[in-house]
């Protein structure tokens, strides 16, 4: 907690709540990057016109805070297979909870799901025990 900045994050806070309420809102679409990222395979032609504009403004979100505040980026202390594996497992989880934590964590929560509320709070025990077991069980060797 060393770091915590409460403005920037009360704005990124803030930006993410309007992009989310500006695309469900705007044409009624759940910002779930997992639903997102999955319906450029099975959409039909007008859908994925949409989806491509929203994962381009995440890319070039990136890129325009990576030249702006390099310094917001930290560092990874992981090896490369290890990263690999996280990210499939994440995705696996995702697809077996329905949803990632953009769709259930932001987008389903603030319509008060009972079913995103559940996904969430699993999705951050399983979190934190793998935090646990990695960094205080196993020593951070992974």
């Amino acid at each position: 907690m060393d770091s915590f900045t409460p403005f920037p994050a009360l704005l990124g806070g803030i930006l993410i709540g309007v992009g989310v309420s500006a695309l469900y809102g705007g044409i009624g679409r759940i910002a779930g990057i997992t639903g997102v990222v999955a319906g450029l395979a099975d959409s039909v032609r007008d859908e994925i016109s949409w989806r491509l504009l929203f994962l381009a403004g995440l890319v070039v979100g990136g890129l325009v805070l990576l030249i702006a505040a390099p310094q917001s980026f930290g560092t990874v202390d992981r090896s490369l297979p290890v990263l690999i594996l996280a990210g499939l497992l994440v995705g696996y989880g995702a697809r077996l909870g329905g949803g990632c934590t953009s769709g259930h964590g932001v987008c389903g929560n603030s319509r008060l799901s009972p079913r995103s509320m559940v996904a969430t709070a699993i999705f951050m025990a399983t979190g934190g025990f793998v935090v646990f077991v990695t960094n205080h069980l196993l020593g951070g060797r992974l």
